[in-house]
Order: C-alpha cells, then structure tokens, then sequence
C-alpha cells in the first residue's frame, strides 16, 4: 500500500470513528472514549485533512468545529413549501378540529401530538446519505441557505450510513439553544457590559446567522428532527417515520405519543403545560397531527396550513401578587439593575419571590409603586417577569416611585450614557461589588479557571483586606491562609495550587479574565489572535483596533480606555511578573514557502475563502508578516467585503497596493 493509499485509509477510519463517537455521545448519551482520547484522534484527522485535503470526506467531523466564512446567506426556494401551524387555545377549538377531521374522513384513524419546540424550523436535504443542504423557514417559499453553520450541530448527522434510506430525503426540525446555554450566554454579556439576548429563540436565530462558523459552533444549538419527506412511501404514518429517523440516528425527541382519542390528546396537553417547564428548552405548545400519510392527503391544505394538524398553544401561566419592595444589584461593570421582591407566589411549578425589572424605563412605562399588586408571568422567557399592575388594588397613598440617584454600595453619584438604558456607578476602583465582581470574572472557568476559590471566598478575603484586584490574588502566602475560617492547610494548599495551575492558561483566557468591558471570551480571543501578546495590544490605537475582523468602535474605545489607566497597566506588570501567558504560544503551523518572505500585510473585511485567522495563518506560512495598522511602510493591504472606507482610503492616500482574495492567491501560486 502507497503512501498516499495509507493516509486515504487512516481518514476514512478516523471519519467513521469519531462520528460514531460523537452519535454515542450526543444522541445515546454514551461516553465510549475519554474527552483526551477523543481530541487527540479528532486532531490526527485535522492535521492529516490539512496535508491531504484532496481526502476530506464531506462527512468529516472536522466540519463540527467551524470555522468556515458565509459572507451571505444564499436565498433558497423550497422544494415543498414550509406552511405554518393554525393555532388554538382551548379545549372548545381542539373539539372543532376533531369533528371536522371526523366530518372528512370518518372516525377511523389516530392522532400524533409533539411538543411545540420554540426555536428556528429548518429544512435538510440529504443526497445518497449526505447532508447537502440546510435552509431556514423563510416566508415557507424561500429561505436562507445555512448549511456551513447547521453542520456544527453535533446532533445532526453529517452522514446517514444506512442501506434502507431514499437516494434523497428532507428532513425538517427545530433548531434551539438549550436553556444552560443561553443562560450561560447572557451571564457573560452581563459581565462584559452588553445587553441581554431577550430569549432562548431569538438566540438561536441570531446564532444561525453569524457569518463565523466557528462561531456558531461555540454556542452549542442543538435540533430536533419532527418530520420526513421523501417520494417511495417507506413509512405509511408520521409515527412510523419518526421512528425511522430514530434508527437512522437523527436526534427525536422521546415527548412524541400516538393518541386514539381526543381524550388521550387532551390528557397529554395537561400532563405538558405543567412538566414542560422541567424540559433542557422552551416550548409553547402542542402540535396535533392526524399520523396516518394518505389521510392527510385526501384532509388536503389551506393556502398557509395543512388541514389535518394544528397547535395547541400553551397560555403563558401568570399570578398576581405584591410588590414588597425593589432592591437594587451593582454588578462587575457598575450596572445597577433593580429587582422586584414579591410577596412570595406559586408560578409554573416553582415558587417565585423575585422578578427582573431591567431598567428605569421599564419602571417607568409600568407605573409601577411598592404596595402594588402586580401580574408576574413566566411564558417563553426563562426569569418571571412583571407584565402589568391591577390598578383597581393600588393603595390610596401610594406615590410614584423615584429611581436611586445614589450607588446602594458606596454612595457615587449614578450616571446614565447616552444611547443606554441603564444607569452606571461611576466608582469603579472603590465600589465594593465592582471590586470583587473583577475578581470573582478573573477566577471564572472561562477565565483563569482557578480551583479552590469561590465567591465566598473572595468575599471574605476582600473584607480582610487581603486582596483588592486580580494581582493581589498571585501574593497570598501559605501563612496568611491556613488559619482562616474554613482554611485548613489542605484548602490552603489546594487553593494555591490552583493559583500556580491558572499560570499556564493560554493568553487568549487571560485578555478575557481582565475584565476589559465588551470583551468576552470570542472578542478577547480575536484580539490575542491579531496581536499576539499584550504589548502590541497596549500599543494598538483606535484605528488599529477597528481594523480587527468584527471589533467595532464600542469595544475598541473601550481597550484603548482600559490600557491608558495607569492602574490597570500596573495590575498587568504584576501578573506578568507572577507568570501569567501574555502572549500567543506559536502555533505548530506548517511552514509552506517563502513566497512572502520581506512582505507586510494588512488584513480588512470578511473573505470567500478564509477566516481572517486562517488568512492571516496563511501568510506567515508563506513567510509574509501581518501588520496591525495601516503604514507607508506595508506593502499588501488584502480587501475583502465590507472593509471599512477610511482603511482603503489611507492606503490610496500612502499608495499602498490594494489585492483581492484572489490577488493574494495568484501571489502564492506564481
């Protein structure tokens, strides 16, 4: 066997394997190998697609990670139109379905019931087992095309390795983003300062659209596949065909039950609207569908819905009770949020006593006042929320309510920006839940990820006056910690092992771990990728920081403010100094030519081909050098769509050469 046939080989059964792994792991929840053994075979695969991409399967798990670049979403008219659902709200209405389907084609048949997923419906082609193409919705005529991004579903199979499938199939589903994930995701645009994503599907849908694939890849949506079209009739009821796809390893939810009786579909209605709530996603109702295929064809279709199906949707479950009194959070950025507290009241099965008021202007449009009796409601949206105030209760000395004009913490004077809707305690270097909310970021395991400390704990040392910033973290000794409250030589020990461990986290975690507002985790791990170490990041001005693929003029005011205080910059040398990573370890890239050896590039815009890490990885693969800014001095500013107009226009201005994406490729193939 050659070379070449070996390599061949080697792909075929790291395919095959680890997709059947990822099947295991993601579908039966089966974990057959370790999390080490899994990316180290996963990383064999990369390196040998990267050397032979000739041999890449179009089913690769490879193709889980991202990384790809959709500059546009292609419009796609579906081959049979995506109709939507009529909708009914009572037992009265679900008795008129029932008779009129009787009325159609007799008392003779059966009902499947699914649970409503609230998310993105999605369309999938496979073509002989391949997945071909992913399109969205749309208006059910045409949708976008967003295959790159569905294949980073891991739920999703990339390939059907079955002898009994059609030689093409759609399938269609629910894509969603777990509540954990959402949640997960607004604790962190919390702490970085943005505003939160409103709900789970507008996550999801926002999500699908990014034009990073890796991106998208990130933030772990996952689908549930609820129906299959195809033209040889393999299966005569929709419950037969879900247990087709089942088989052939599509991700289905369990909720689905056959139902004789309108009673049974009833009792199943009931049985949901109050254990949906323990579902991993939201849901807002029930669809009912008649499961036998040649009934639903002589029941026939409306022009914008099918007659043998409806949804039963779930009244969002809501309490009125009263307002005791409204606190006020600071969080880490100086954000004050107020919070209603609740004469405590049963809601969708748990007992609320709490509720999010957001803003000012949200107190204001409501009128709300304390005493009031309000209406609390947790539909689609994960945290109860206050929607209305019965007027007719309102106590006769009730007076309107008055925002705080003072920090609760340390007394600041509030400020509220311009554009923004919150108000901001300015006192960010002596405000207490400022102080420790930098520290408790820093220790996060997205951040540092520093074992044997916790909220509690820097609670206390920060009243003992042992630590005032991240740094000071890096100076506890052995002495000053084994005869705290809780400490004992062990958790002493412990917690200095985890501070010496945390020295080893790769610079990307450590921009993010500083807290710099509007830089989360993908924004800190684009700058590490364009700067490499934290000097030239401290050196970047503005117009080099907006010149970074995605980084617009809010975060990159908001580096150059954070790196101008000079406390922040002698927080920085004291964790140099303790041995943190602040700078990129050189990827083991391998070296291509060097064709580009003695040039210099400036990378703007989003491209066909490449993500702006991938392009720039490919010229110093090359021997060419990446810039952060546009000089006399550079040779190559690569334009791709959307760059920004003063970038092209310094350079026409200095006579910098201006390339396309094929330019640059044209240069490594002369």
């Amino acid at each position: 066997m050659t070379t070449e046939e070996s390599v061949k080989k080697r792909i075929e059964e790291l395919t095959e394997q680890i997709n059947y792994y990822n099947h295991e792991y993601y579908i039966n929840d089966r974990s057959l190998i370790s999390d080490y053994e899994f990316d180290q075979l996963l990383y064999e695969l990369i390196q040998l697609e990267e050397k032979y991409p000739e041999y890449k399967k179009p089913e690769s798990p490879t193709q889980r990670v991202g990384g790809g670049i959709t500059k546009e979403f292609k419009t796609v008219e579906h081959k049979r139109p995506m109709l939507s659902l009529s909708n009914t709200y009572s037992e009265e209405e679900l008795k008129e379905f029932d008779m009129r389907i009787r009325k159609a084609i007799g008392d003779t048949f059966e009902y499947v019931c699914e649970l409503k997923f609230d998310g993105v419906a999605i369309s999938i082609i496979y073509e002989n087992g391949i997945l071909k193409q992913a399109v969205t919705r749309g208006d059910g005529t045409k949708g976008d095309d967003v295959t790159t991004n569905i294949k980073t579903i891991r739920t999703i199979p990339l390939r059907v390795n079955r002898k009994d499938i059609p030689d093409e199939f759609e399938v269609r589903g629910e894509i969603f983003m777990p509540l954990d994930v959402f949640n997960a995701l607004n604790k962190e645009k919390e702490d970085i300062g943005e505003p939160l994503l409103a709900n789970p599907r507008n996550a999801a849908s926002g999500t699908l659209k990014l034009q990073d694939s890796s991106q998208v890849a990130k933030r772990r949506l996952d689908c549930y596949i609820y129906s299959l079209l195809e033209d040889n009739g393999i299966a005569e009821t929709h419950s037969q065909a879900l247990s087709l796809l089942k088989d052939w390893g599509f991700n289905i939810s369990p909720t689905f039950r056959v139902c004789k009786v309108l009673d049974e579909v009833m009792e199943y209605i009931k049985h949901w609207d109050s254990e949906r709530w323990k579902l991993p996603l939201a849901t807002d109702g029930i669809v009912i569908k008649v499961n036998n295929f040649k009934q639903q064809e002589a029941l026939g279709y409306t022009a914008k819905s099918p007659k043998w199906a409806v949804a039963f949707k779930f009244k969002s479950e809501s309490a009125a009770t009263v307002l005791e009194d409204i606190s006020y959070q600071v969080g880490r950025t100086g954000a004050v949020t107020p919070v209603a507290n609740l004469k405590p009241v049963l809601l969708a099965g748990t007992r609320v006593k709490r509720a999010s008021l957001h803003n000012a202007n949200e107190i204001e449009r409501l009128d709300i006042r304390i005493g009031d009796t309000v209406f609390v409601e947790k539909g689609g949206e994960i945290i109860p929320k206050i929607t209305g105030v019965d007027l007719s209760k309102r106590p006769e000395n009730s007076q309107p309510l008055q925002y705080i004009k003072k920090c609760p913490e340390c007394g600041s004077t509030l400020i509220r920006k311009e554009g923004e809707a919150l108000h901001y305690c300015p006192n960010e270097k002596g405000c207490p839940p400022q102080l420790k909310g930098k520290i408790e970021h820093f220790i996060q395991r997205k951040a540092m990820a520093i074992e044997g400390i916790g909220p509690e704990t820097i609670e206390m040392f920060f009243n003992l006056g042992l630590i005032k910033n991240p740094a000071d973290l890096y100076d506890l000794k052995f002495e000053q910690l084994k005869g705290l409250e809780r400490f004992g030589e062990k958790s002493a020990q412990n917690l200095l092992a985890g501070l010496e461990k945390s020295k080893s986290v790769p610079f990307r975690q450590v921009l993010f771990a500083l807290g710099i507002r509007y830089v989360g985790s993908t924004v800190a791990e684009k700058l590490a990728a364009h700067y490499k170490n934290i000097d030239q990041l401290m050196n970047a001005d503005f117009e080099s920081l907006i010149s970074v693929h995605e980084i617009g003029e809010r975060i990159a005011q908001s580096v150059v403010d954070y790196f101008k205080d000079p406390d922040n910059v002698n927080m920085i040398e004291r964790l140099k100094h303790a041995g943190l990573q602040f700078a990129e370890q050189e990827t083991q890239n391998r070296k291509e030519s060097n064709k580009l050896e003695g040039k210099t590039f400036v990378i703007s815009g989003v491209f066909k081909n490449f993500s702006r890490e991938a392009l720039q990885q490919k010229i110093e693969a090359n021997g060419g050098k990446i810039l952060s800014s546009i000089s006399s001095k550079l040779n190559f500013l690569i334009a791709g769509d959307n760059m920004g107009p003063s970038k092209k226009e310094k350079a026409e201005k200095l006579g910098v050469p201006i390339i396309s994406e094929d330019d640059f490729m044209k240069m490594l193939a002369d």
